[in-house]
């Protein structure tokens, strides 16, 4: 059946048109290769103007055309099907093939033979505690969330603890080691002790990492299962454990210690609000929050289980599932760990307590890296491609290498998304890559951080973040060369970038009331937070309020 396809394909034919203009009768050729591709409109206006005929045969011909391409083209349709009926007839085709490749064909493109998509159990749990959370039953949520979150807590400090000692008491080894160093003892000595402490801690860490991650996984199975089991009840309105159930019982949840010396201190935060108004015709109103504070302070839990805590709590938890999330700016650097800086501090808040919803931040970090890793095999296959095609810019080599040597590292600009529901103000944080570039004072806004944000905006146009927390200054230390001067032109620059992303925003979403948190370190000064606060109105439209009075 191929061959007798293939030659009906290609086949060329000459469709002939006759037209009169005055007396004269003029003829139109054009030859045709079937089946045509291309459509018989375009087809016919690409005629009208390549052989400029007149405008009194356009409906004419159009419809000549494409009669005589539909008259063709089943001519060949009926040719094809004569020619398979005979080879069935021949014996050429096999009839049961032919059939099953037919059933199969038709079972894979109709919508009723189609498979139903089994329900994912993260889709179930996630319907099922959006339910629970919106019911009586949130506050019982809570507080166990909060009970198990005391639990992990007292892991940690146990763990802390014992490392801790084994610190100490490695440094007193060593001291009398260091002591005996020239005279009973050698360098190898030294070396070879710091290696058995090394392994030691190593083993001790990974000890109660084990611990940790098996203690997690413990909550989060009992977890999901009491609440699958929670909303099942709710069903039955004759279940009569119900109410013991969702009863709360303040007194079966542990509160924390404050000896163990891990209580977060809270130190007095700066903040000033502001309504405003953007857009050209249609404005949208946004809300601009400046705030002096620890980026970690949205996402560290308070030990004390005090009601304003709760509060916060609730409020996270009620948006898990809607269009209202929160996002986080983090300062990165290009390497996708959580070993170091920030991003460590980040991890050790994260593992305080057990995420129900999500995977480990250590998981989501493979994932991460897996992607990266793919990305930059396929940026790399390119740049090898456009070298071997010819192109010869002087810096191609250098791009290539540089992809080979950091394949796993990210660029400046450049960010990754991690998703969390057990921190305490948040639900994504971005992971945006900076260099050292940024500490300089000669930053544009063409700078890959700068462009950075304006991506990150973007997401959080598209998948519903309308709260997103960003660093002012595009640090979160403040050093020696970060003079008043620097701060007020990187406040200045990163204002109006803002602010022309957000103008932005409502070509992207439709203009969609947000809120932007810009956030600074707590080191810097009132006085310098208070021109910033000054510098805010007068970049951006604040909305002014009217005073009405009575005339007498």
């Amino acid at each position: 059946m191929k061959k007798s396809r293939e030659r009906f394909c290609n086949r060329e034919r000459e469709f002939v048109y006759k037209f009169k203009v005055g007396s004269q009768c003029l003829e139109l050729r054009v030859p045709l290769k079937f089946p045509v591709q291309e459509n018989a409109s375009h087809l016919h206006g690409r005629l009208m103007l390549l052989h400029s005929l007149p405008c009194f045969i356009e409906k004419d011909l159009k419809e000549a055309l494409s009669r005589f391409i539909e008259e063709e083209s089943l001519r060949d349709y009926d040719r094809d099907a004569e020619a398979s009926l005979e080879a069935v007839k021949s014996g050429e085709v096999d009839l049961h093939q032919l059939a099953s490749s037919w059933a199969k064909a038709y079972a894979e493109t109709t919508l009723e033979h189609a498979r139903p998509e089994e329900p994912s159990w993260d889709e179930d749990f996630a319907d099922v505690y959006h339910d629970l959370i919106h019911s009586p039953a949130s506050e019982t949520l809570l507080n166990l969330e909060h009970n198990y979150f005391v639990s992990i807590s007292e892991l940690i400090g146990e763990r802390d603890v014992e490392l801790k000692k084994l610190r100490e008491r490695q440094g007193i080894e060593m001291e009398k080691v260091m002591q005996e160093l020239g005279k009973s003892l050698t360098d190898q000595d030294v070396n070879s002790l710091a290696a058995q402490h090394f392994e030691s801690q190593q083993d001790l860490e990974n000890k109660w990492s084990n611990e940790l991650k098996q203690s997690t996984a413990i909550q989060k199975q009992e977890y999901q299962e009491w609440v699958i089991k929670l909303h099942q009840d709710l069903k039955n309105p004759n279940n009569s454990s119900l109410s013991e159930e969702i009863k709360v019982q303040p007194s079966q949840f542990r509160e924390s210690v404050e000896a163990n010396g891990r209580i977060y201190e809270e130190q007095r935060k700066l903040e000033e609000s502001f309504t405003i108004h953007l857009g050209a015709q249609l404005k949208t109103m946004h809300n601009l929050r400046l705030l002096r504070a620890d980026m970690l302070d949205f996402c560290k839990h308070k030990r004390n289980h005090r009601s304003g805590v709760k509060l916060h709590r609730l409020q996270t938890a009620l948006s898990l599932y809607s269009t209202s999330l929160c996002g986080l700016v983090l300062l990165v650097d290009n390497r996708i760990n959580s070993y170091s800086g920030i991003k460590r501090d980040f991890a050790t808040v994260c593992q305080e307590c057990t995420d129900f919803h999500f995977p480990r931040i250590e998981e989501q970090l493979e994932v991460v890296q897996q992607v990266v890793l793919y990305a930059r095999t396929q940026r790399r296959s390119k740049l090898k491609e456009s070298h071997d095609s010819g192109n010869r810019n002087g810096g191609s080599d250098d791009k290539a290498k540089n992809a080979d040597r950091n394949y796993l590292n990210i660029l400046p600009g450049e960010f990754y998304i991690t998703r969390h529901s057990n921190l305490s103000e948040i639900h994504v944080a971005f992971h945006l890559c900076v260099d050292d570039n940024v500490k300089s004072g000669n930053i544009t806004a063409r700078d890959p951080a700068i462009m950075g944000l304006r991506n990150i905006l973007k997401v959080c146009c598209t998948h519903d973040i309308t709260t997103i927390s960003i660093p002012l200054l595009l640090v979160h230390d403040m050093s020696e060369e970060m003079t008043i001067p620097w701060c007020l032109r990187r406040a200045e620059l990163v204002f109006k970038c803002v602010k022309g992303f957000m103008m932005e925003m409502a070509s992207w979403d439709g203009g969609i009331s947000r809120t932007v948190q810009f956030l600074v370190p707590q080191s810097i000064s009132e006085e310098m937070f208070y021109q910033l606060s000054n510098m805010l109105p007068q970049i951006f439209r604040v909305s002014s309020t009217l005073t009405l009075t009575s005339k007498h």
